[in-house]
């Protein structure tokens, strides 16, 4: 006998549908008007939304960054993802300068396995690009199940690459199969203004900004998309947080060019002004790229109802304020980048998306699970509800009222950059390839249970 999910909407990137759906082991079985109960355990989802999992494409759990790791690991990050009804993470593998891609990916795999609560796959973030390295890139994808590489533009004299070094991993990657995805600042730029505020006794915060214009975002994206064309490879410019770079990617689309655009929630509502909060409370919000004026929400709100932007990701990197933010105390370049958003990346879509009418629920669909796994060679197993998929499900209480808060998350952090925002819609019942791992607010699942899941070759997609 199997699950029985009965009186819901189902509601996926393209159909909105009153139905009950079956499941049997791990997978979808069937999906119908009136689906006979024979013995099945029943769970009521009427008046309830029933959404495919989430697919979260941009996390970094248990991840060391500037002297310190992140706070969540794969057991308290993958738990809190599902509370907020993601059932699958993609995390970025940091690969160390002298090291190999596949020992970088095996140290991940060690991280994750007996620890996740729910699926995972793996991106590689490439330090540097020896030819040893360069020949890694298809044997990764042929082997490993790992079809997307990342690529900084920022961070210099660490994670920096040169546009030689960008170009010819785009070539490799396109010929592999594979999508490279890149942070887009100009890091030599950030560097000198980074210099100088700190020589003039600027040590904030708000300077973290300051440093990081929106111009160095906008300039770096349209140089990757460049290279790109040039290297005829595909191309997945992550977090996304202004007109410049957003236009950019409209722009290339128009032209044809596979290029695909990410943002995440905290560029939805949070923005610039936030570094100003006294008592140090700004540290919280810095991260790369940072936080912009708000009249960029608008923008990028229009790009994701608009299919101009195609990915939603967490952009997941927990530190605490205590003990980790602190570093920075006395330079704003010390603080850890990063903040704990994995819990609420669905929340804040849907309230200030769905609820405020600045998108459909088709379009919710598409951004949290869908395109996602699409572009990272997990759909249709994952992303969708259909018969053979994954049974992935979220059944989703639309009228829930509830205020988000540090106090009352369950990622392991002392912060929570959307404290106090009042939001409508909570997912009530989460289920991973038949399991349920959230029954209202207990986590019913165990860590380990999560399993790596590999991502097929890059295939473009209309989204």
């Amino acid at each position: 006998m199997g699950t029985l999910i009965r009186g819901g909407t189902i509601v996926t990137a393209s159909d909105i549908q009153r139905a009950d759906v079956l499941i049997e082991g791990e997978q979808v079985v069937a999906i119908a008007a009136d689906i006979p109960v024979q013995g099945h355990q029943v769970v009521e989802a009427k008046g309830r939304y029933v959404f495919p999992g989430g697919v979260d494409p941009h996390t970094h759990l248990d991840m060391p960054f500037g002297g310190t790791v992140t706070a969540d690991d794969f057991r308290t990050g993958t738990m809190a993802a599902a509370f907020g009804g993601t059932t699958t993470v993609i995390d970025f593998v940091l690969h160390a300068k002298g090291d190999t891609l596949k020992n970088s990916l095996h140290v991940w795999h060690a991280k994750a396995e007996g620890k996740a609560a729910i699926d995972y796959a793996f991106h590689v973030m490439i330090g540097d690009l020896r030819d040893e390295v360069m020949a890694e890139i298809p044997r990764l994808v042929e082997e490993e199940g790992v079809t997307s590489f990342k690529l900084f533009m920022a961070y210099k004299n660490n994670l920096q690459v040169d546009d030689e070094t960008l170009f010819r991993a785009l070539r490799m990657a396109g010929q592999a199969g594979a999508l490279v995805q890149v942070h887009a600042e100009n890091g030599d730029v950030i560097d000198v203004l980074v210099k100088e505020a700190l020589a003039n006794g600027q040590t904030e915060p708000k300077y973290h900004a300051l440093t990081r214009p929106p111009e160095a975002e906008g300039e770096a994206t349209v140089r990757a998309i460049h290279l790109a064309e040039m290297a005829k490879a595909p191309l997945y410019v992550v977090h996304v947080t202004c007109a410049q770079a957003a236009d950019a990617i409209s722009d290339a689309r128009k032209r044809g060019l596979a290029v695909y655009g990410e943002t995440c929630p905290q560029y939805l509502v949070c923005d610039n002004s936030d570094y100003e909060r006294p008592d140090f409370a700004g540290a919280k919000y810095v991260m790369s790229p940072p936080l912009r004026e708000k009249s960029n929400q608008e923008v990028l709100w229009n790009k994701l109802k608009n299919a101009e932007l195609q990915g939603f990701g967490s952009d997941q990197c927990s530190f605490n304020l205590k003990g980790q933010k602190e570093l920075g105390r006395d330079d704003f370049s010390r603080i850890p980048n990063g903040a704990p958003t994995i819990e609420d990346r669905m929340g804040i879509l849907y309230h200030y998306g769905v609820q405020e009418g600045r998108i459909g629920l088709n379009r919710f669909v598409a951004l949290t699970a869908t395109n996602n796994a699409k572009l990272f060679g997990l759909f249709p197993r994952k992303g969708t509800i259909a018969i053979g998929s994954d049974a992935d499900i979220v059944i989703w209480d639309p009228t829930v009222e509830r205020t988000l808060s540090a106090a009352t998350h369950h990622m392991n952090v002392d912060n929570n950059i959307f404290e106090g925002m009042t939001v409508r819609g909570k997912a009530e019942k989460v289920f991973v390839r038949g399991k349920m791992v959230i029954d209202g607010e207990k986590f019913v699942g165990t860590a380990g249970y999560g399993h790596f899941v590999p991502c097929a070759k890059f295939s473009q997609v209309d989204l």
